[in-house]
């Protein structure tokens, strides 16, 4: 089982190996770095701050939350430096003129997958008739709520309704965000099965990863991360998020899957930084 302190020790280990030529920061130009993120890809920006605040002399502050709350936030106005969001979330905070143009990357994707308590017999949810049978045969589920400004839910739901189960599996189900509380229903035993994405189950000590959807109802969040256009340390952010790019084993370890054509931290750092929102 993967834990919290594991996945941790790894994003931490892939940071050391990077090296950081050219971002560390004068002492007078140091910065706050504030970035805000969804649920999903929080712990690996969590797991990488105190190593990029160590190498840059930059202060990273990290605000996370459920996407419909994040996303509010941001298009009324609350200050921000950099995000971390699903690319519809980052299309619609483009439009409505609050990143940087230009500024926009693509980080990496997550799938949806089963988790179970650690130590319970572990389903099959290899086929698409095996995912029905095992959510047929649950005494209790959990998932993000549909209608709470996630596409998880939304999309978990819509499973249902295809595999024609959904007036048998609905009233068993618990609607509720990983990060308020899902999967650790399940780590307690309360709820037999939880579906969140990968990266929401794997942090979490006491639930192990069943399996993922099988790939034809696999719904996949890719994110991407932006500047502020009114962020007062554009070139620090822009740093930031040139890590985030070329840290492999941190995405990897939080159950994340980067890009094929990606560039690793090398091919970035050899970019100057006069470029980089070119």
């Amino acid at each position: 089982m993967t834990n919290r302190s594991g996945i941790c020790a790894r994003v931490v280990a892939g940071f050391v190996s990077i090296a950081l030529p050219g971002l560390a920061a004068p002492p007078a130009l140091a910065s706050d770095v504030r970035v805000y993120t969804s649920g999903a890809p929080a712990d690996i920006q969590k797991g990488l701050a105190q190593r990029f605040n160590e190498a840059t002399g930059h202060r990273l502050v990290i605000t996370s939350g459920t996407l419909g709350a994040i996303q509010d936030r941001l298009l009324a106005s609350e200050a921000t430096d950099a995000v971390v969001l699903p690319v519809p979330t980052v299309d619609r905070l483009d439009k409505a003129g609050k990143l940087r143009a230009g500024s926009r990357i693509g980080l990496a994707r997550v799938g949806i997958g089963v988790a179970v308590r650690q130590g319970a017999a572990v389903p099959d949810v290899s086929t698409v008739e095996a995912l029905r049978k095992t959510l047929l045969a649950a005494r209790s589920i959990v998932h993000p709520d549909p209608k709470g400004g996630g596409f998880t839910g939304a999309h978990i739901d819509g499973v249902f309704e295809r595999l024609g189960i959904a007036d048998a599996v609905r009233p068993k189900v618990t609607l509720m965000f990983a990060i308020s509380g899902g999967t650790a229903a399940v780590a307690k035993g309360d709820i037999e099965i939880g579906l969140f994405n990968v990266s929401e189950i794997l942090p979490v000590s006491g639930v192990a990863l069943a399996g993922v959807f099988p790939v034809e109802l696999q719904n996949y969040i890719t994110f991407a991360g932006a500047v502020s256009v009114d962020s007062p340390a554009p070139d620090a952010a822009a740093a930031y998020l040139r890590v985030l790019m070329g840290a492999r084993e941190a995405w990897a370890a939080g159950g994340f899957e980067m890009f094929a054509g990606a560039l690793d931290f090398d091919q970035i750092e050899s970019r100057s930084r006069s470029n980089f929102f070119v």
